[in-house]
């Protein structure tokens, strides 16, 4: 499937005060950095931010009825919630920027274009994955796009971000490469010995904390004692700010600033996007750590696809009728992916010993 990104529109993006409240309360505190963009935006770049959003809240509703009827084994961990970072971001990305995170990592794989039908496929362990069924929701990979994982280890994919940014860097290139990690891996020291050498080295690599709240179950107001954790990288001389991740257009316009840090030779960059994952760490987390009513709230008052949704149909862009045929098409892409999964055959017994060395040198990658 073709890469689905809209010609970057022109936005005009403003620093503000920092929040340290959750998604959508107004600023508070002290004067710092974060992107409260009003970006002038056009219809085709709106309904593009709505259809990858839809496509991946479609496709992990999708997933998760897979795993509940016992077509998907192991961990699965939903992305339904945090459409609008990667979204936001992969919109001011151009060809050739790299990206790699955790494993919670289908929204990434759809966003930056990989095929849908790979993707499922890969969940339920058929030959038609992307890793032809040996790497399964946490472990796919696509040179085509650019994408180095999904990695099941937390914190592990921070390091291999930085090393791609080096490579890049090395090879002069211009590219810059997204390392996605929670705000659980963001305490994990691995972390903090890449931010030593990524801005010792002045690597093109933009840190990506996407701060849901919650790590693996636990409230940030219970493991850190930080007020932000992008402000962290102070210690080492990383700039960074604070975005709403329930707003594609702020996603984006941080990110663009992030891009052209780091492609004027400025060394890393730290996004600390607060979102909100409406679902349970994986698939066998109740997330009984909230409440039922705080989740409910975040749904109907802060969803970033119905915040589009919004924008959408009061700015007369598109009518109730189109964005239902929308829906429409896009679960018929979902639908026909998840056929996909369960048709094709399961890997031959000698596929285990394949993909174990590189067949090429590395790097010319």
């Amino acid at each position: 499937m073709a890469a689905r990104k809209s010609a970057p529109a022109k936005a005009s993006a403003k620093s503000s005060s920092k929040s340290t409240a959750k998604p959508g309360t107004k600023p508070a505190g002290k004067s710092a950095a974060k992107s409260v963009a009003k970006p002038n935006v056009s219809a085709d770049e709106l309904l593009h931010h709505y259809r990858e959003m839809l496509l991946i809240r479609r496709f992990e509703e999708k997933a998760g009825q897979l795993y509940g009827m016992g077509l998907i084994g192991g961990f699965c961990h939903l992305y339904i919630g945090q459409e609008a970072v990667v979204v936001g971001l992969e919109a001011a990305a151009e060809e050739g920027d790299k990206r790699v995170t955790s494993y919670r990592d289908h929204g990434h794989m759809l966003a930056c274009g990989m095929d849908p039908k790979g993707v499922m496929a890969e969940l339920t362990g058929r030959e038609g994955g992307y890793s032809k069924g040996k790497g399964g929701s946490m472990h796919m990979f696509s040179k085509e796009k650019h994408f180095y994982g999904g990695h099941g280890i937390v914190a592990a994919q921070v390091p291999i971000g930085a090393g791609r940014a080096f490579a890049d860097k090395y090879l002069g290139n211009d590219r810059v490469t997204f390392a996605y990690f929670g705000d659980g891996a963001a305490n994990q020291g691995q972390v903090y010995e890449t931010y030593n050498m990524a801005e010792l080295w002045m690597l093109p690599v933009i840190f990506v904390i996407e701060n849901n709240q919650y790590a693996m179950g636990t409230s940030t107001k219970r493991s850190t004692m930080s007020p932000s954790y992008w402000e962290r990288g102070a210690a080492y001389g990383i700039p960074g700010e604070e975005v709403d991740g329930m707003d594609v257009l702020a996603v984006k316009a941080a990110g663009e600033k992030a891009i052209a840090h780091c492609r004027a030779g400025k060394g890393p960059y730290i996004l600390e996007v607060k979102t909100y994952r409406y679902r349970g760490h994986s698939m066998s987390d109740p997330a009984k750590y909230r409440t039922r009513e705080e989740v409910t709230q975040m749904r109907e008052t802060r969803d970033a696809i119905d915040h589009v949704k919004q924008m959408l149909l009061t700015g007369k862009h598109a009518s109730e009728d189109q964005l239902k045929e929308i829906d429409k098409e896009i679960k018929a892409i979902v639908n026909e992916a998840a056929e996909f999964s369960k048709e094709s055959p399961e890997p031959a017994l000698e596929e285990l010993w394949t993909d174990i060395y590189a067949a090429e040198m590395p790097q010319g990658a």
